[in-house]
């Protein structure tokens, strides 16, 4: 299998060591429920863990949800909720959502609070090395320290700023010796959630969260690191330096992926913007098989914008495929030959992901299955059409 790598900007060979695969993906910050964005990101790591565990890999899945951030803590307020009762809620939510969509279940769904010492372990090592310092009950990472910072993202120094500060980034902390420098350890303010720490007390910072979670369960290197594009800098940028720096261990990831966003009303589709289209709302309306085949017309690594008449040509799709995986199989002595359309469903998928021509091959065997001639036993056919439909990409044959 081939894939693109976003560190080294091009497409790699997977290499699988001891026939096992590590997946750790970027999850949600539960304060609003899933939307198109969200489902074309962990439906595409979804078809991929699908696709390794068929051709018979071993995979351990992993995907952590920020169930504490500055985000949660605004919707709380505005909610009259408590920060914890809110992202409780969205929670089921979001994982509702994703069975309603067929997605295989985590191995792993970690929460950050439930790793606040394996965190504090890390920043602790930090510190030792050189790395971070305390500031007022606070502790921030010092980009300077690090020369091979920017070689996940291969952004140029002057780029960093900017972008950091578009995506949560606080460049006037008088806390900070440099407006780049990243938060680790946040002191307490009031009314705020806290945790007890060397530091004095407080809560973890957004990338210290994923190195502390993937790093439990997939160990110091992690064979694949996931997310949506918008991640890559600064997010997955931080997490590479500080888990490096706090382990001495190289590399973080060995690959990189991450999906392009899903634009709605010439927009990013976003949370922050509220221009969404709830993956629960088209689940409802057209079900998950139309949905999934509208989203994956699309290959992973290019941007579109999602358009309310998209879906409308996949309801009919999806309803041709599920005729063809469960029609009455007549018999014969002659048989529907698939094959070709099976090997390029797999060629497809070994070349990065490319969705768009599975998909031509599954509406292929459909074809022929409905096609077929009276006295001809298309039973082989199903079963591939169900294999690489179901099992693979994720249909349920309901639409």
């Amino acid at each position: 299998m081939r894939l693109y790598n976003s560190q080294s900007m091009r497409v790699e060979d997977l290499e699988i060591r001891n026939n096992h695969v590590g997946i750790y993906v970027c999850g949600v910050t539960p304060y609003d429920t899933t939307h198109l964005g969200h489902a074309f990101t962990f439906l595409t790591f979804d078809i991929l863990v699908r696709f390794l565990r068929h051709n018979g890999v071993d995979v351990t899945y992993v995907q952590n949800v920020t169930d504490i951030d500055d985000d949660i803590l605004r919707k709380s307020r505005e909610l009259g909720t408590t920060w914890d009762a809110l992202g409780q809620s969205e929670i089921a939510k979001f994982r509702q959502d994703m069975r309603d969509l067929n997605a295989v279940e985590f191995d792993h769904y970690t929460a950050a609070t439930d790793h606040i010492p394996q965190m504090q372990e890390l920043i602790a090592a930090l510190i030792e090395n050189g790395h971070a310092y305390v500031s007022n009950g606070s502790v921030y990472f010092s980009v300077a320290t690090d020369p091979e910072f920017g070689k996940i993202s291969n952004l140029a120094p002057e780029e960093w700023l900017p972008i950091a500060n578009e995506r949560g980034n606080f460049p006037d902390d008088p806390n900070k010796r440099d407006p780049i420098d990243f938060i680790l350890w946040q002191a307490t303010k009031p009314g705020e959630p806290f945790w007890e720490s060397p530091w004095g007390p407080g809560r973890p910072g957004w990338h210290i969260e994923c190195s502390a979670m993937s790093m439990t369960y997939l160990g110091n290197t992690i064979d694949i690191h996931g997310g949506g594009y918008d991640l890559l800098f600064p997010h997955h940028e931080c997490e590479t330096a500080q888990s490096e720096l706090a382990t001495g261990q190289k590399p973080f990831s060995r690959y990189w992926v991450h999906v392009a966003m899903v634009d709605y009303q010439s927009d990013k589709m976003s949370k922050s913007l509220g221009n969404l289209v709830l993956a629960r709302d088209m689940i409802e309306k057209y079900g998950s098989d139309a949905l999934r085949l509208c989203l994956f017309s699309n290959h992973y690594r290019h941007a579109w914008e999602f358009r309310d008449e998209d879906i409308e040509p996949w309801i009919g799709i999806a309803q041709t495929i599920t005729r063809a995986a469960t029609a009455p199989n007549p018999g014969g002595s002659s048989t529907v030959d698939v094959q070709v359309q099976h090997d390029r469903f797999i060629a497809a998928l070994n070349d990065d992901l490319n969705t768009r021509l599975a998909i031509a091959q599954l509406r292929e065997i459909a074809g022929r299955i409905l096609g077929a001639q009276a006295g001809t036993d298309i039973s082989s056919a199903q079963a591939t059409l169900r294999t690489l439909g179901g099992d693979i990409f994720g249909l349920t044959f309901s639409g």
